[in-house]
Order: C-alpha cells, then structure tokens, then sequence
C-alpha cells in the first residue's frame, strides 16, 4: 500500500555559515514512507562520502523491500515487525559497506556517520538511529524528543552528572559514542510507537539543536505545521542566525490521514472466531 498523500513531507538540508562543504545526506520516499538522514561526522575524513553511503544504501534497500513487500496482503503485526527488521539490517548493511570502503580507501580511512530514520507503516513508525541526529514528535501541542543521542554528553545526562539545562551549555556535546563505519559493527536503535492524525515528525542532524534552543524549534513549527515547507526553512534560518556552525538538515512528516495496513487472511479469520 502506497502512503503517499497520507503523510506529508518536507526536507531541506544547508551547508550552514562555517563549513566549507555540506556534509550531511537526506532521502524521501513518500510512497513507501521513509525517510532517512545522515551527518558525516566533522573532525573525520571523507564525512560526506560516509552520509552518501549511508543514505543511498538505507533508501535503496528499504525502498525496494517495503514497496515490495506491500505489494501483498500481509498480516498487520507480522509486516510491521519484518519493515522494522529491514530497518535494522538496511542501517548494519551501511555501517559494513561504509566500514570496508574506510578500510580499503586511504583518502577515506577514519571517515564516518550518523543517521536517523523513520519508517511509517501501519499507523506506528518505526525508528532507527546511530548517533546524534535526532527524532522530535510534535502531538497536541507537546514537542518530545523520541531519540536519546549515543554521545559522552548524554551518558553523563543518564547519570546524573548534568541536568538538560547544564548539557545545552556543555563544550563537548558533540562527541558521540556510536557511528556507522567506524567499527565493522554497529548496535542500531530501534523505536516502534503508533502515530495520530496531525502527528508532525522532525528528523534533523545537530546543526540544527546545537543551535536552536527546543523551545524555539517547538514554536516554529507550530507556528508553520501548515506549510511545513516554511517550517523547514524557517528552522534552516533560525539555526544560520545563531551562528551556522555545522551543517543543517531538517525532516518534517505530517500524518494527514490514517494509514491501516491491509489484513490477510489468517489475521481476518482469527478476529471472526475471537467474536
């Protein structure tokens, strides 16, 4: 079943107003609903090769494995679990081809990623993130952020040693535990939560945070959630006021309308005898 028309999708990404060069990578699909980030880490080398990679193996797996498989009848749970699955395998396969081409390539040796992906299906979204490219949802008026960073700064959150107010001042807020292609495997997080109407979605690599203060990205978009176009502009904008030091991507998928999968028929026929 194609999704398209029943979410919304905007994308942009800037170089911002320090770098050279833009090192982050983003892909849609609205049919299949996915959509997939990646910020080649700044400090390693060829970072824009390692974002290249991850997005196109990510897009290109998961969208020839999600279009195919809902070509058919499936039975609600089961599909959802094998895309979330896909997810998964479709991020490992990245970090091994990423990993091997660092290996083999001196110009790239040392280079890697992170990434952040959201896999709408079946009225729930599937999540999967390496790193501190992040996931915010904006429902009924509350902005939560879904994914928690694989960074040093984060660990010491979890600990105790920071509250979130200390970490938003923090100098080192961007040395991350966890990337793709800098070992030849990799631990990738995975998330599953039902979505509803009027849901809006943000994926965005850390220009954009380290930036631009939550609260700020929470009025933009509701000030926008109409013409998310404008909202993903508007948030470019903000983050290049504030500086611009990194590069800058941001996603926005709005839900407009329920997206149920179709049910095959074992899934029918257990719901007539449990009547």
């Amino acid at each position: 079943m194609s999704l398209k028309g029943k979410i919304q999708f905007s994308a942009i990404t800037d170089t911002g107003r320090v770098r050279e060069h833009n090192e982050d990578a983003i892909a849609t699909n609205a049919e299949a609903g996915l959509l997939v980030l990646a910020d080649g880490m700044g400090g390693y080398n060829a970072g824009e090769v390692a974002s290249g990679i991850a997005v196109k193996t990510v897009y290109g797996l998961l969208s020839d494995a999600v279009m195919t498989d809902r070509r058919g009848e499936v039975e609600t749970t089961s599909g959802f679990m094998r895309q979330s699955n896909a997810l998964r395998d479709g991020v490992r396969r990245a970090n091994k081809i990423i990993h091997q081409t660092a290996q083999s390539q001196p110009q790239c040796e040392g280079m890697g990623t992170t990434i952040v992906c959201a896999l709408f299906y079946d009225n729930r979204v599937s999540i999967a993130h390496v790193g501190d490219s992040r996931l915010y949802r904006l429902r009924e008026g509350k902005l939560t952020q879904i994914t928690l960073d694989h960074s040093l700064l984060q660990e010491l959150v979890d600990l105790v040693f920071y509250s979130e107010e200390e970490a938003q001042r923090a100098t080192y807020r961007n040395y991350v535990t966890r990337a793709l292609g800098v070992e030849a495997q990799v631990e990738v997080e995975i998330q599953e939560t039902s979505v509803q109407v009027d849901d809006i979605y943000l994926l965005c690599s850390d220009g954009l945070p380290d930036m631009v203060e939550d609260e700020d990205i929470h009025l933009t978009i509701s000030t926008f959630s109409d013409n998310l176009e404008v909202a993903a502009k508007q948030l470019v904008s903000l983050a290049n006021e504030h500086g611009g030091r990194d590069n800058i991507s941001g996603m926005l998928a709005r839900v407009k309308e329920s997206f149920p999968a179709k049910q095959g028929f074992f899934a029918k026929l257990g719901k007539l005898f449990a009547r």
